[in-house]
């Protein structure tokens, strides 16, 4: 929001220092500070709040050492998470960003399973909190819609080289594996293309691509792509959340695990 109104001050009246935030690294900064004092904030009195209402964890026996001690410890601290993300992101982000709206609905979407599972255990006295298979149909219809707007909408590119012989010829798509094996009359260009590929380590030029392993199968399962696609979103959703869940556990964990995966996961889209 704060990006909109500074640019719209820029634009009309050239307001000093509103073109700073046109710098994601400004806005990136500023985003942390203000996560962090959120955090600091928030956090501090929400805690303090829970402790004053008796809303703690409801521990079940599993026979594990130590376990009882965290019979009592304040819980729907997620809301804490939710709004350390949220309201940075609200305020500097660009929120027209298709990966913007990505992120603001799977933080929205899992942040109201995890509070419906909170609910259940503190106000409804029921330890077990939120059925399994619940959480897991949530998860599922989230990499549903996820994995539709990665599949099926323009926004979403990635970026690809190409090369132009001369500036009268039409561009067209080459792949090329090594710079130093291109032809010194080739100028290199880049553009951003709607394709089934992602970038990952340890594969050639860092992108897998999907259509190219189903036809590799077979030739004619490339209009299958999307399937596919869809299948590795789910998963890896599926497997993202419940890893969180699994790791949390009797020690509280996931706080700081989240904290380590956030901060390279933010370096990464940086750069």
């Amino acid at each position: 929001m704060l990006y909109y109104l500074f640019e719209y001050l820029n634009h009309h009246f050239n307001f000093p220092g509103a073109g700073v935030f046109q710098y994601i690294s400004f806005r990136a900064a500023f985003a942390i500070i203000t996560s962090l004092v959120i955090s600091l904030l928030i956090g501090k009195t929400l805690i303090r709040f829970l402790q004053k209402q008796q809303i703690g964890e409801t521990i079940r026996d599993l026979g594990l050492e130590g376990q009882l001690k965290k019979q009592g410890t304040p819980t729907m601290g997620g809301l804490i998470i939710l709004a350390a993300i949220l309201i940075p992101t609200l305020l500097f982000a660009k929120l027209q960003n298709v990966y913007i709206i990505i992120m603001l609905l799977c933080t929205v979407w899992l942040g109201f399973i995890g509070g419906l599972d909170d609910y259940i255990k503190v106000f409804k006295k029921d330890k077990r909190g939120l059925a399994g298979k619940f959480k897991v149909v949530g998860q599922v219809i989230l990499g549903l819609v996820i994995g539709s707007i990665l599949n099926f909408s323009d926004a979403v590119t990635v970026r690809r080289e190409i090369v132009k012989v001369n500036p009268h010829e039409r561009i067209d798509m080459t792949e090329f594996g090594n710079p130093a094996d291109r032809d010194s009359s080739v100028s290199a260009h880049f553009v951003d293309v709607h394709s089934p590929i992602t970038t990952i380590p340890f594969v050639k030029n860092h992108e897998f691509n999907y259509s190219k392993l189903l036809t590799w199968i077979n030739s004619g399962l490339d209009q299958y792509t999307w399937v596919l696609y869809m299948l590795v979103v789910i998963f890896i959703i599926t497997a993202v959340s419940n890893g969180a869940n699994i790791t949390d556990g009797i020690d509280g964990l996931a706080a700081g695990s989240s904290a380590i995966i956030g901060a390279t996961l933010g370096v990464f889209a940086y750069v």
